[in-house]
């Protein structure tokens, strides 16, 4: 290694990727804080913020955790942390976090009272509220639950993932006192709407089941009682190598996923007995930096119903409803495909409605000159309009092959169950690639009309997912050219039979070329940059981890290379560091809308690239997926994006930059007029839609 790449390589100029990530959960929890976010809308960004951390202890502490156990203690290769470093510090940085979360749970609390909307306590209640609450556990919460005595004869039961439970100690006569757990039950509510004259006021579940425990044990007394949660491992260890039927052993792992070892405990602060606690621990073989302590509702995922019951006369709480638009690139009359022979079609989702791509598919199944449609899918929704098509295609006699990636992280389930169904209405299913997951959002229409073989190809950014379409923020394109046509048929029939590598056009393909297109991007853009001064660079995606890339970011930056970087998640990537990435920014938007386009730009000296991709700058994804990363070739669609990611640059409302620290804070606009990047492109949408451009 030289000395440059030394300087390049040196643990302080990165930040350690779990720590990255959780600095981008404080993103979203500060979008909590943020008055201009309407009331029900800051409490989504608790619940959010809850949903993201209990993914992350799931995979990422479990895996630390694991290698801890292993006796594995080598650093990482950026910021140089071991393992228990890393643990160590998580645990720090996410306790201040959770902290923080319910201090602002029990302000955004004191908001909603003034909204006639509560969360009463059992003591609060009136006469008839409690007549109310007395007849409901009655009638629909004693017959469901199910008290479990732990004693010799019956060991501590194994509780299932992300449950909530309360351990009781019991009491009676002369007997030793006795413990038992009590499952809240996950098929009930957890916010209970009570009777009331106006507004909304709720009990929760657990709080209820707590006043009213003693009824389940009948000669008993309660002496004491905890509500706790748990979160388990529940990455999957998918042995791929000799297994004969991937969908099989799938299905075997997911039923173990719901038992992996215990990696966190979260108990009610308010009733912490130490005994019960103790047991807890122990039972659980929880070490104490894994004990959240917390001053309110556990699992502050329930908020996602909580929201959906309040929102349906309280709509001025809640973001302003927004109906996707007609693409700019179609009239609302015109046929998607007759016009994709005439130049290719550019989408821009949410803003533009994921409708047409949706009828996309759904023409070419009924289409009697379609021969075939090939695609890849990654995630889809339930009740999945895409699944349909592509069943309804099967069924009408044309060639379908699907590729269902088995292994989409908290999508196996669903992702098995598609499988099942495509096969079953005839389509060729395949499961993708041994070791490596398939990531790439592609779909193949081979039409024949006139004696002549047309091919329409869709790429994307993101999901073949009508649900997420709407509030994830997504690029994709419809092309009929021909090298973009030859290079898709030779992607899927790589994937799906026994054939070389294959070369492409236009297509570039991970894990084998991403990695070095844009190495070979950036050291063209050093070389015009050394010509002619004007080098430049933008790259828009959800992370940065990859160390090669980073380091040749350095480089461009070393070199006077302008490079701008919007990312939205992890980015281990350092800026501002001088003789190193003093000529780097690095910015990062959290808002309404999950930005999820991955838009890579280079200047090249006028002679413009802009690329789109499935690909996230992340080891994983140029090592490990099957990615694909595409050109923008028409200049209308490069001047659109380019306008699109200075927009986001510009943006002084949602937009948080990160210092040399690796610390983030909101850009200071000064004097500034207010740009807010996800509401201007909302409202570009709909002046595009009326004709207005």
């Amino acid at each position: 290694m030289g000395q440059t790449n030394k300087k390049f390589s040196k643990p302080e100029n990165y930040n350690n990727r779990e720590l990255s990530w959780l600095a981008f959960n404080q993103r979203v929890l500060e979008e909590s804080f943020d008055m201009t976010n309407p009331l029900l809308e800051r409490l989504r960004f608790l619940a959010i913020f809850s949903s993201n951390l209990d993914e992350f202890y799931m995979v990422r502490v479990a895996g630390l955790k694991d290698q801890v156990k292993a006796n594995f203690t080598k650093p990482e290769n950026k910021a140089g942390l071991t393992p228990k470093q890393q643990l160590s510090a998580i645990s720090e940085k996410t306790h201040h976090l959770v902290k923080l979360q319910y201090q602002t749970f029990s302000t955004l609390e004191k908001e909603l009272k003034k909204e006639d909307i509560l969360i009463k306590s059992v003591n609060d209640l009136s006469s008839k509220q409690q007549s109310f609450t007395e007849h409901f556990f009655k009638e629909q919460v004693f017959p469901v639950l199910t008290p479990l005595a732990v004693d010799a004869y019956r060991p501590f039961p194994i509780l299932l993932n992300k449950t909530l439970n309360i351990i009781v100690e019991l009491s009676c006569k002369q007997q030793d006192k006795k413990v038992a757990i009590v499952q809240v039950p996950s098929v009930l509510p957890r916010f209970i709407r009570l009777p009331s004259i106006t507004g909304y006021e709720f009990i929760m579940l657990e709080d209820m089941i707590k006043h009213f425990i003693d009824r389940l044990f009948v000669g008993y007394s309660v002496t004491s009682s905890l509500l706790f949660r748990i979160t388990r491992n529940a990455d999957l260890t998918i042995h791929e190598e000799g297994a004969r039927d991937l969908l099989l052993e799938i299905e075997k792992e997911l039923k173990k996923r719901k038992w992996g070892a215990a990696i966190r405990l979260e108990i009610d602060h308010e009733h912490a007995p130490q005994k019960l606690l103790s047991i807890l621990t122990e039972e659980l073989e929880i070490e104490e930096i894994d004990v959240y302590s917390i001053r309110g509702p556990l699992d502050l995922t329930c908020l996602f119903d909580f929201i959906k019951t309040c929102s349906k006369d309280k709509d001025d709480l809640i973001f302003e409803s927004f109906i996707p638009q007609p693409p700019g690139d179609l009239q609302p009359a015109e046929n998607i495909f007759d016009k994709a022979l005439k130049r290719d079609l550019f989408f821009h989702h949410p803003y533009e409605s994921f409708n047409p791509i949706v009828d996309f598919i759904d023409e070419a199944a009924e289409d009697p000159d379609v021969l075939a449609i090939k695609q890849t899918l990654y995630r889809v929704s339930g009740g999945s309009p895409i699944i349909n098509a592509l069943k309804k295609a099967a069924e009408n006699g044309k060639q379908v092959t699907v590729l269902v990636e088995l292994k989409a992280r908290f999508d196996e389930e669903n992702n098995v169950q598609w499988a099942k169904e495509l096969e079953k209405a005839g389509c060729h299913v395949i499961y993708g690639m041994t070791f490596l997951k398939t990531h790439s959002k592609i779909t193949l229409i081979v039409r024949k009309k006139d004696q002549k073989i047309e091919r329409f190809v869709h790429l994307g950014t993101g999901n073949y997912n009508d649900q997420t379409a709407k509030i994830y923020t997504d690029m994709s394109i419809i092309t009929t050219k021909r090298k973009f046509g030859t290079d898709a048929t030779n992607f899927f029939n790589y994937l799906s039979g026994y054939t070389e590598k294959p070369s492409y056009h236009h297509l570039i393909v991970a894990p084998f070329s991403i990695r070095d297109a844009f190495i070979e991007m950036i050291d063209k853009e050093i070389a015009f940059h050394k010509k002619h001064k004007n080098g430049h660079i933008i790259a828009k995606m959800n992370s940065l981890t990859d160390k090669p890339l980073i380091m040749k970011f350095y480089e461009a930056s070393a070199a006077g290379v302008k490079v701008e970087l919007i990312i939205r998640g992890i980015c281990c990537l350092k800026p501002g560091i001088q003789g190193v990435s003093e000529h780097i920014s690095v910015r990062s938007i959290v808002g309404r809308f999950l930005e999820h386009s991955r838009i890579y730009y280079f200047h090249h000296n006028g002679e413009e690239k802009c690329l789109l991709s499935s690909a996230d700058m992340m080891t994983r994804n140029m090592d490990k997926r099957v990615e694909l990363l595409f050109p923008i070739t028409e200049q209308i669609h490069k001047t659109r994006i380019k306008k699109i990611l200075d927009l986001q640059l510009s943006d002084n409302m949602k937009a948080r930059v990160q210092d040399q620290n690796g610390v983030y804070s909101y850009v200071d606009k000064g004097d500034s007029c207010e740009i807010h990047a996800q509401k201007i492109c909302l409202e570009e949408a709909y002046r595009i839609s009326e004709g207005e451009e």
